[in-house]
């Protein structure tokens, strides 16, 4: 069962399994993620507090005094969207994210196709897995999603720009790997069919990670349950994502397949 049909036909099938998983995706994230956030932020808020004066008169006078200007005990910030207004927004932010991963999804297959020998379906499951691992999986390792509380705030550029550096080593890795395996397909031995994109793999990856340099911003008090929680609940997410999309477009692959075969069924009678 090949990968047929045309690029409107993949990029309609990509729309609709991206849809999908990236709803399903910000159900996850809904279920597991918010009540993380959650705990983050009221750290963060709990440690932003200005501390109130203890004792009276002069020394209560002294307290204040010292505050910068513009801050008072009174004075917080309202966020510009509130959290049930985040909340709303996650499934919308998941949805159209979900949306641009589909068409990007289904470019890929549409080239993918005409140098590889798999079915349909199983090549829709290999570019979700490859893609997970390259987008999610080697970045994640490297530089791991933290909670609203952990992070220097005028470091968040440079963070960015390593995170789509660790992204770019993903891509990298993932595409020498499937050049080996492709080099080395025609090879008698199973085990070098399988240890050899392994190590060009892991080469890639490893030499990469020795040239991005490290970040830690996480502070010594920040509750580690939390922190581990935060992440697994992340890398669950994207899971569920890359996994839902997979599963979609092969399932759509199958499904317009079986239509196909009816249709030509019926013509030839």
């Amino acid at each position: 069962m090949p990968l047929t049909g045309t690029f409107k036909n993949l990029l309609i099938r990509g729309l609709l399994a991206g849809l999908v998983a990236g709803l399903l995706a910000g159900a996850v994230a809904f279920v597991i993620g918010e009540p993380h956030i959650d705990a983050a932020i009221a750290i963060e808020e709990a440690a932003a507090a200005p501390a109130e004066p203890h004792g009276h008169g002069a020394a209560a006078t002294e307290a204040v005094t010292e505050e910068p200007a513009g801050h008072s005990h009174g004075d917080s910030e309202e966020p510009l969207v509130s959290r049930d207004g985040q909340r709303f927004g996650l499934f919308l932010a998941t949805g159209l994210a979900g949306l641009a991963l589909g068409a990007l999804f289904a470019a890929v297959a549409y080239y993918a196709r005409r140098v590889s020998g798999l079915s349909g379906p199983i090549l829709a499951l290999t570019l979700a897995g490859l893609g997970w691992l390259a987008v999610e999986a080697v970045p994640f390792f490297k530089y791991p999603a933290n909670p609203p509380a952990v992070g220097d705030p005028e470091t968040i550029n440079n963070r960015t720009w390593l995170w789509l550096a660790a992204v770019a080593l993903g891509l990298a890795a993932v595409s020498i790997a499937a050049y080996v395996a492709k080099v080395v397909a025609a090879n008698q031995f199973l085990t070098v069919r399988i240890a050899a994109p392994l190590l060009a793999f892991l080469a890639v990856a490893g030499i990469g990670y020795l040239v991005l340099p490290d970040i830690n911003e996480v502070g010594p008090d920040f509750p580690a349950s939390l922190l581990w929680d935060f992440r697994v609940s992340s890398l669950t997410i994207q899971a569920t994502l890359w996994l839902a999309l997979g599963l979609g477009f092969a399932f759509l692959t199958e499904r317009a397949a079986q239509a196909s075969s009816r249709s030509e069924a019926l013509t030839t009678r």
